[in-house]
């Protein structure tokens, strides 16, 4: 079964150029017959069509567009449809209820609705957010107390494990959040062993408190 939650479309507006350049007809061309325009599939440029009725052809930005949003919706289980509006018919194109107010291309429809318009918007984080996605590591939060010591020299000792991922600084109860990131096949307990061997050890570290959530949708991009 289709999980339609995860189906984005792509509008994008190719734009037609006018060639002279000319081949010879191939099988199935009426002899004698004017060359025809047929164009190409985005991003592909329109080397492949001929005639003085111009051929289509995607612009690099939009092209660029396309690229990074297949790569990233690949990336975090998503399907985009690419459809060309300056290929669509009419009809279609009128009864595009998304396309309304539209400016400028390419925009992407999550589906939500939320959408992104205009080449400038996308971004690897702009399209992390409209495509949500379910962590396969395991990300854990840890509080830390300090007692005395120098505070810089513990931050910097904490950035130099690969698996704390933010270091936050607070007032309160607690002096420090971690932000802790494994990657698969990781447990509660392999999390637990680096707080209590690693983050425990360090002298300064008076106590620790860590929460482990049991599942994690993130927004922000992929490594």
């Amino acid at each position: 079964m289709v999980d339609e939650s995860r189906d984005l479309t792509l509008y994008v507006q190719s734009k037609r150029a006018i060639t002279t350049f000319y081949r010879p007809p191939i099988s199935g061309d009426v002899p004698g017959a004017r060359p025809t325009s047929a164009p190409s599939a985005p991003g592909e440029g329109g080397t492949d069509t001929v005639g003085e009725e111009g051929v289509l052809f995607l612009s690099d930005d939009q092209a660029r567009c396309v690229a990074l949003t297949e790569e990233i919706a690949t990336k975090r289980g998503y399907h985009v449809k690419v459809v060309d509006i300056a290929k669509a018919g009419r009809v279609e194109r009128l009864i595009a209820e998304h396309l309304r107010g539209v400016q400028t291309f390419p925009v992407l429809i999550s589906p939500r609705g939320l959408r992104l318009e205009g080449a400038e918007m996308f971004t690897e984080e702009r399209l992390s957010e409209l495509m949500p996605s379910e962590l396969h590591s395991v990300r854990a939060f840890t509080y830390i107390k300090v007692h005395g010591g120098d505070l810089d020299r513990i931050r910097t000792l904490l950035e130099t494990f690969s698996e704390v991922k933010e270091l936050h600084l607070l007032t309160g109860d607690w002096d420090m959040l971690v932000v802790l990131d494994f990657p698969p096949p990781a447990t509660k307990r392999r999390v637990l062993d680096f707080v209590t061997e690693r983050i425990r050890g360090i002298p300064e570290v008076l106590d620790t408190s860590t929460l482990v959530p049991e599942f994690t949708v993130t927004k922000f991009p992929i490594d």
